[in-house]
């Protein structure tokens, strides 16, 4: 298992060794002691999510705050995803910032997001399979989000916004200015 930082501290890429043959194929896709070195604490995942999007499908920004705040552990057992993570832990030198990468049910690869960031992908083929580990229960009175399209944040989600399908909570999402943490 190849675990590696990406450019927001304490978000981690992970890809597993792949054991191919005549059979199928085999991989571990979670490792809590390598995770929890990579880390460099403990982790104790309570929860586990899923669900299935149809193509063009825009999920985010989101996040839990305070005390409800949540690390999670993604992948995508079926179809293909635009992962995204933006930091908005008012110390980090990343503050702002944002990472992307592409999860899909060819490369296997998982991203482990911290807490402290939001977060929101785009299905990038029909009935995409999207599942994440939690290490803290959901509390609705404790989310909250970003409007996908901010401009000061200027992500590229590298699909054409007409035809993407967001939920009406998603479209009224606060802009990154604006949040309140």
């Amino acid at each position: 298992m190849k675990i590696t930082e990406t450019n927001i501290k304490g978000c981690f890429i992970i890809q597993p060794r792949i054991y191919e043959d005549n059979r199928g194929l085999f991989f571990e896709l979670f490792k809590k002691k390598e995770l929890e070195n990579a880390v460099g604490k403990p982790l104790n995942f309570v929860q586990d999510n899923q669900s299935t999007s149809k193509k063009g499908t825009l999920r985010g920004l989101h996040f839990q705050k305070g005390e409800f705040a949540q690390s999670k552990l993604v992948n995508v057992p079926y179809g293909e995803v635009l992962d995204v993570v933006v930091d908005i832990r008012a110390e980090s030198a990343t503050y702002g910032k944002y990472f992307k990468i592409k999860l899909s049910s060819k490369n296997h690869t998982s991203l482990y997001v911290p807490r402290g960031l939001a977060h929101g992908f785009l299905s990038l083929q029909e009935n995409t399979v999207f599942y994440y580990k939690c290490d803290n229960y959901y509390h609705k009175e404790s989310e909250g989000g970003i409007l996908y399209n901010d401009l000061e944040l200027g992500i590229d989600w590298e699909h054409d916004n007409e035809n993407l399908i967001i939920s009406e909570k998603d479209r009224e999402l606060p802009s990154f200015k604006n949040l309140l943490l």
